[in-house]
């Protein structure tokens, strides 16, 4: 487990408002139907987002985060993975998430956020020019994943992922990557990520990789206050990252 359900993601340093935020059923390219949570910005500058949840699925730490994201201008969708086997009502606290972890695959992620993508090209969902995926602990990995299984996907944003579940997509990756990793992680070693880097640098790959050091796994939380100026800095790291890539081609 990544978040907790008392988690609460840290406050970006541009702030604006938002609208528009409501809950969803999206349907992805395979039938399946799966929850999500859209935000959409007052003040958009271009871009859209999906959020890609830790093994929980789609919780409040998400949701605010769409929330976060939006009030940055760049229209929010925070999705669950567990529509297939779990439906798409809301859960308890005490919900067998791991259970329906197991259950989920690389292609059905892979559907559910190409759904989430469409989303935010509509005008439903702010007709965002330039998309952009960023995920936690599972979804990290997974989020780094979509670099090479989303067409015109503009950059894949990654926290505390693990190397080894991405690794194997590298050859076939497109779209710039930023790796926000934490230097006191125990799902992950420094030597992993540091391999990670280099596979990346051969594949000439554009990407990022930005290390707090000593900060631990779930360090982006607004209950640690002692890691408050690594969380500044990754959403300054995210935004630049985002405006960087927004409106330019991803790689031929």
């Amino acid at each position: 487990m990544c978040y907790s359900l008392d988690a609460r993601p840290p406050l970006p340093p541009i702030t604006g408002g938002s609208t528009d935020d409501r809950d969803l059923v999206l349907t992805a390219a395979d039938g399946s139907r799966f929850a999500a949570y859209s935000v959409r910005a007052t003040g958009p500058i271009g871009a859209g987002i999906v959020v890609m949840p830790d093994v929980r699925g789609l919780h409040t730490f998400y949701r605010e985060l769409a929330r976060r994201f939006a009030e940055a201008g760049v229209h929010a969708v925070a999705i669950d993975y567990f529509g297939r086997t779990a439906g798409t009502e809301s859960r308890a606290e005490d919900f067998d998430f791991m259970s329906h972890v197991k259950q989920t695959t690389a292609e059905g992620i892979a559907a559910d956020v190409g759904a989430a993508i469409a989303y935010l090209r509509s005008a439903e969902g702010g007709r965002a020019a330039s998309i952009f995926t960023v995920g936690f602990c599972f979804g990290g990995s997974a989020s780094w994943r979509q670099s090479a299984q989303q067409p015109g996907l503009a950059g894949a944003i990654g926290f505390y992922g693990r190397p080894a579940n991405a690794r194997d997509l590298i050859p076939q990756m497109k779209a710039p990557l930023l790796l926000l990793l934490a230097g006191d992680d125990r799902a992950t070693t420094p030597d992993e990520n540091d391999r990670f880097d280099r596979e990346l640098t051969e594949a000439k790959l554009p990407h990022k990789k930005v290390v707090y050091e000593g900060a631990p796994h779930s360090f982006f939380d607004r209950s640690f206050e002692q890691y408050q100026q690594a969380s500044e800095d990754a959403w300054r790291q995210m935004l630049s990252f985002i405006k960087e890539h927004t409106r330019e081609p991803v790689r031929a």
